[in-house]
């Protein structure tokens, strides 16, 4: 987080506003989440009081004593941000948090994931603010996993991933297309780079978009794509990341009016992170 905002804190930034985002409600989280799950995250400290300073979720996915409250604000963020982009405060937004989001199921936190905010956000938009066909872009090197499982059954929401694989969590094969065709995969093989990154979403992304033609536009914005993150092997770079979010953000000043709203996933080279965020949050101010 440190090194996405200090990479924000230079003076073409000065005319972001920031906000502080508030905790997601129940009623917001249950949307995209079992409540037993939200309770049993929310409660999971409480329960394991004395047993040690940590809670083991899964093997990847540990929860501190400040994890419950980070989860409830990084969801928050994605609600307060479509709020002020639908009451035209705001033309796009930026949701920089953590925990990430795009691997939590409907009934499974997991790999760094607790609740699934890009998930949270756009049933938001759909149960409070009446938007109706929603698509969401996910880049993050990894597939979002969760975020396929909570609309696979949902014909109104296109959700289209770009990802490595193989790759955790095993998951994001071209076939899987969700029960009404409203999943699109681009798994791109070790080793690709910005030229094969940028032909597919020219060539694959823009047109499912075109064709689904959605009234609001979110980005799950992993930049663990990056060539020098630790985790994966695609080689991409800031002005990769550049060009996918003006073509996103091009494609959004169509059929969503503008309305654009990116949350932060991956990220695990700080040093690449913050360059690869700034280029992000640079084009977004763009339009």
């Amino acid at each position: 987080m440190s090194a996405v905002l200090d990479s924000l804190a230079g003076a073409e930034f000065q005319a972001l506003t920031w906000l502080e985002a508030p905790r997601a409600t129940l009623e917001a989280l249950i949307r995209a989440h079992d409540e037993s799950v939200v309770e049993a995250i929310l409660g999971a400290m409480d329960v394991h009081a004395g047993q040690g300073e940590y809670v083991s979720i899964d093997g990847d996915t540990i929860m501190s004593a400040g994890s419950a409250e980070a989860a409830l604000r990084a969801a928050g963020a994605g609600v307060l941000a479509v709020d002020a982009v639908m009451a035209g405060r705001h033309r796009n937004a930026f949701c920089a948090v953590r925990p990430p989001g795009h691997h939590a199921e409907r009934f499974h936190p997991m790999g760094f994931c607790l609740f699934n905010n890009i998930a949270v956000a756009a049933l938001h938009a759909r149960a409070v603010h009446g938007v109706g066909r929603i698509a969401i872009v996910d880049f993050d090197v990894h597939h979002g996993n969760g975020t396929q499982d909570i609309f696979w059954n949902d014909p109104q929401t296109l959700y289209v991933s770009t990802h490595q694989s193989p790759l955790y969590p095993g998951t994001g094969a071209a076939d899987e297309r969700g029960a009404h065709g409203n999943i699109l995969n681009l798994p791109l093989a070790p080793g690709s780079d910005g030229a094969v990154f940028r032909a597919v979403l020219e060539q694959a992304m823009l047109p499912a978009l075109e064709q689904f033609s959605p009234e609001f536009l979110f980005i799950s914005a992993g930049f663990d794509a990056c060539a020098d993150d630790p985790l994966a092997d695609l080689r991409l770079t800031d002005a990769d990341f550049a060009f996918a979010t003006h073509m996103l953000c091009t494609f959004a000043a169509g059929p969503c009016g503008g309305r654009v709203v990116s949350a932060l996933e991956g990220g695990y080279d700080l040093g690449a992170l913050g360059l690869a965020a700034a280029a992000h949050v640079r084009t977004l101010m763009e339009f």
